[in-house]
């Protein structure tokens, strides 16, 4: 059974940074991955690309031929490769084996994610397939300054994980770029009661009870957290890496690990991972 990441977010929020820096350090690490592009808009990458969407479709042609703008022309692609996707993406997966990791580097639509049916329907005939598949939503660090853009980011990342069932691993992502990493610490371990405390004193007061009642949802389910992703270190991304094989059971029919096995660095070293 092949496994997949599926990388979501917001536009500019570091996905194909992610995709880049999570292939790298599976090179490293002697670890073959593969990534295919989705996005109809993208432009170069950086990381080599096993399949491209734009061989099917691409955005500057839509809106070239269909004369609409480009967020029309990004639906009209996406449907299309929807309308494709048995026959193109299928013969893009020829060949894959149980052990194979696919990364699949996704456009910045949040529509697409929230309520549009073609990754849904993605979803779904990958795990038709016999697909392994985890979620990988990427929200930028530096977009987490105050406790309001916090629930935004967590309340896109709910939307997406209702919409795609699919296992989520959510990432703060560009935390090297932060002068001061221990700014995210309240978000790490939120306290939804200081959050709602927040909320309040910087919205009306009409809105106070709605303030309690996403509080109490996101602390009563604990559906949402976000895993810090350093891309300067390794072991970071090691961990962000494991973090994604547990959601969906990679490895878990390899032969079971000894403690000859750990000792040689089979699992990945958390003890050092810190934001400070």
């Amino acid at each position: 059974m092949p496994y997949a990441q599926l990388v979501v977010g917001p536009a500019g929020s570091g996905k194909s940074t992610y995709c880049y820096n999570i292939h790298q350090h599976c090179a490293s690490i002697g670890r073959t991955v593969h990534v295919i592009n989705l996005d109809p808009a993208a432009d170069d990458f950086r990381y080599p690309v096993t399949a491209d969407v734009r061989e099917l479709i691409s955005l500057e042609d839509v809106m070239e031929e269909e004369d609409l703008g480009p967020n029309g022309a990004l639906m009209f692609c996406m449907e299309y490769f929807e309308d494709n996707m048995d026959d193109w993406l299928a013969e893009q997966l020829e060949g894959y084996t149980e052990d194979d990791m696919v990364i699949f580097d996704c456009p910045g639509q949040l529509e697409l994610y929230s309520h549009h049916t073609a990754f849904r329907s993605f979803t779904k005939q990958m795990m038709n397939w016999g697909w392994r598949m985890v979620c990988v939503y990427v929200l930028d660090s530096q977009f987490i300054t105050d406790g309001s853009k916090f629930i935004a980011g967590c309340l896109q990342a709910q939307s997406a994980m209702l919409h795609l069932e699919l296992p989520h691993v959510n990432v703060f992502s560009k935390v090297d770029m932060l002068e001061d990493k221990t700014v995210l610490d309240p978000y790490l371990t939120p306290d939804h009661t200081a959050l709602a405390d927040e909320l309040d004193e910087r919205m009306d007061p009409k809105y106070r009870k709605l303030n309690r009642a996403i509080a109490s949802v996101m602390e009563d389910f604990s559906l949402i957290s976000f895993v810090p992703l350093d891309i300067s270190d390794e072991d970071s991304l090691q961990f962000m890496l494991y973090q994604c094989d547990c959601a969906i059971g990679y490895g878990e029919d390899a032969d079971v690990r000894t403690s000859r096995d750990v000792e040689h660095g089979d699992e990945p070293d958390m003890s050092n991972l810190s934001l400070e």
